[in-house]
């Protein structure tokens, strides 16, 4: 009896090692993907963004934070995108995310938003912005790192200007200028 163990024992240990890897790919190219590569598009888009502290309808709103300090204070919103800089100008999407105040040396911000579209051919669909966002600087780049519907597998950047801004309330326009390759 021992050495039909034995036997079976030996035979599982050198024969099942063939048999792990059954159907186990973790990775493959297509063919296709060649192909796609040269399906790919750039878009320009130009856009106003209008994030609004204070009023009866805030679009931005203070969920975390210090009273006594910026550093850490973070928003969630859900800013108008719209075609002109009056907030009476069509809209065209809303901005949803977060923001917040990430440097404690100089005026930055943390941008994690969708700019999610409302019109035309791109109704539906979405940019993805994660980066840092130097509020006091005169022109501003963000990194575009995805999206969705027609900006599947997007990839780009938005340069951001701000128009308007007020002091006291912390209300803002900013134009926005985005340039994305996707397919």
């Amino acid at each position: 009896m021992a050495s039909v163990l034995t036997f079976f024992s030996l035979y599982l240990m050198l024969f099942s090692t063939s048999f792990t890897v059954i159907n186990a790919v973790f990775s493959e190219q297509s063919p296709m993907a060649i192909l796609t590569k040269h399906m790919e598009k750039l878009t320009r888009l130009h856009f106003y963004f209008h994030d609004t502290l204070d009023g009866t309808n805030p679009t931005a709103i203070r969920i975390a934070g210090p009273a006594n300090r910026s550093f850490s204070t973070t928003f969630m919103t859900d800013d108008p995108l719209t075609e002109g800089p009056e907030a009476s100008s069509k809209l065209v999407g809303r901005a949803q995310g977060i923001y917040a105040f990430a440097s404690q040396h100089d005026s930055a911000l943390l941008m994690v938003m969708n700019f999610a579209f409302l019109e035309g051919k791109y109704n539906g669909s979405a940019l993805s912005i994660l980066g840092r966002n130097p509020f006091l600087n005169k022109v501003r780049e963000m990194p575009i790192v995805g999206g969705n519907g027609v900006f599947r597998y997007a990839r780009g950047y938005a340069l951001a200007k701000t128009v308007s801004f007020t002091p006291k309330t912390g209300d803002a326009v900013v134009e926005y200028n985005v340039s994305v390759l996707h397919f």
